[in-house]
Order: structure tokens, then sequence, then C-alpha cells
């Protein structure tokens, strides 16, 4: 079964279970990837976060159940994994700008959100560039964590970069990092970590480095086992392609592991790469 496919069971999945419980594990099994990427290839294609998408498609289906049946308010947001009518008329006021029942009457105009898949297209004119790079040994990154909106990780991630520096946080860890490089992963770190539950909006992230000695009170750390690494140059070009342009058509699996952003000495080329985790 290849890549294309995989995911395209996944949302038929979803849409077979959008009046029950979606198993998020079962999600991850079926895209064959970690509930952490498929989080994040899921937003990075379709441009909203799964959970909004789930929630916009029982919504849409709900305002087709009120318009062509006389259930019971309350039944429809049981129906739809909401704990309260109020809290569902909310949520559907938020999307289709009436609430509930009003949606009834005639002549309302309400808003569909269709089911979604996946496709590819084959652009071929700009190459991607990219090495595998295999590290041996575990390593440890140490830093500061920050919790960035995936929705507005683009925005975000460079104003954390920006306080680091202005807070002096960033050369406070260029005064940590380490002393006997073993790897290219010399530089300054930006750690993707594992959101919460596979519908979480938000994310980790630590700007650390790697370093060997007992960690500062006010910083945390995460250990990264041997693996193997497909590397990018350009890290916000490399994020907007890995999931659209690379994986589809790589024949690689993503790990389990976080994403690395690295980013160099000033003279160093390129400035900045993207280490994503694969296996190998």
């Amino acid at each position: 079964m290849d890549w294309l496919e995989q995911i395209n069971r996944v949302m038929e999945y979803i849409e077979e279970n959008l009046a029950d419980e979606i198993s998020y594990d079962k999600v991850a099994k079926m895209a064959c990837c970690s509930k952490y990427h498929f989080s994040r290839m899921f937003s990075s294609i379709m441009g909203i976060t799964l959970s909004q998408y789930i929630r916009r498609r029982r919504l849409s289906l709900a305002a087709f159940e009120l318009q062509n049946s006389d259930i019971k308010i309350i039944d429809l947001a049981m129906k739809y994994g909401y704990s309260s009518a109020d809290s569902f008329s909310r949520a559907f006021y938020n999307l289709h700008g009436v609430n509930p029942s009003i949606a009834r009457n005639n002549g309302v105009q309400l808003k569909a959100f269709p089911k979604m898949s996946f496709q590819i297209t084959i652009k071929g004119d700009v190459e991607m560039e990219y090495r595998i790079e295999r590290l041996d040994f575990e390593f440890t990154v140490v830093g500061v964590k920050n919790t960035i909106l995936t929705e507005k990780s683009f925005e975000m991630v460079p104003k954390i970069w920006e306080e680091a520096s202005k807070t002096g946080l960033v050369q406070r860890l260029i005064d940590m990092s380490w002393e006997d490089p073993q790897c290219k992963l010399e530089s300054l770190l930006g750690v993707v970590g594992e959101q919460p539950s596979i519908t979480d909006e938000k994310f980790e992230y630590m700007i650390g480095v790697r370093y060997k000695n007992k960690v500062p009170e006010d910083m945390e750390k995460i250990v990264i086992p041997k693996s193997t690494w497909a590397v990018f140059p350009d890290v916000t070009d490399a994020w907007k392609r890995l999931y659209t342009e690379w994986l589809p058509t790589s024949g690689y699996e993503l790990a389990d592991l976080p994403c690395i952003e690295c980013y160099y000495a000033p003279d160093h080329e390129p400035k900045d790469e993207l280490w994503v985790p694969i296996i190998a």
C-alpha cells in the first residue's frame, strides 16, 4: 500500500466515525507514522489542524440533520461528542453564524465543510536537496520549552528566537554548547516536540543545544537515541515541502522522534537545516 492510499484510508476512517469515538492510535497506525508526525503532516497539507477538520465535518453533518429531521438539539450534541447543548450551540454558531434552533428555519444560510482527500501534485520544477545522516550514539538537548500554536507556528517561532536573543538566552546557550563535536548537530537547536494529543492545536518547541553536563534548574532536557535523519537545507522551505513533496515520493517512513531545526553560526553555509527522523 503506498503513502497516498494509506492517508486516504485514514480520511475514510475519520468520515465513517464522525458520530462515534475516533481512535487516534488507530489513525496513526493506519497512516504508518506517529501521532506526532500525522498531526503536523495533516495541518501542513490541509492548511487546518486535524481537530478543526473533524469539528467542521461534524458540525456540517449536524446542520444537515437539523434541516432534515426533528432530532432534539441535546441529542445532536451528544451524537457529535459535545458534553452539553450549550457547548454544541457555541461551536455551531462559530461555524455557521446562527444558533442550532434557527438553523431549522427555511432560507437560513449555513456552511457545508466537505470531506477532504489527499492528492499529490507533481511539480518537478524545483529540486529538493537532502542528505542522510546516521548518528550511532545517544545525545541530550538542554534548553527552554515554549508552547506554539500549530496554525501560527511560522509566526511564533521566529518571535521566540528573537525574544531569546534579547533576554540573553541565545548567548547563554552558545556558551553552554558542546566543546567536543561529535556530529553536525553542533549549533543552536529548535526541537519540535510532540503534541499532548493528536488533535491538540499546539506543540512544545525547545530552544536549546547539545549538552553533557548537569541540567540548569531553569532548563529541561530531551534525550535523543541512536537514529537516522534526512537533512534539508533552509528550515522554512523544508517544512513547507517536507510533507507535500518529499515524504510522499521518497519511500521513507518517519520515525517517532522530534524534528530538529539547526541554526548555525553566521559564516556557516547553509545557515540552517531541518533534521527529520526516519526509519532506516
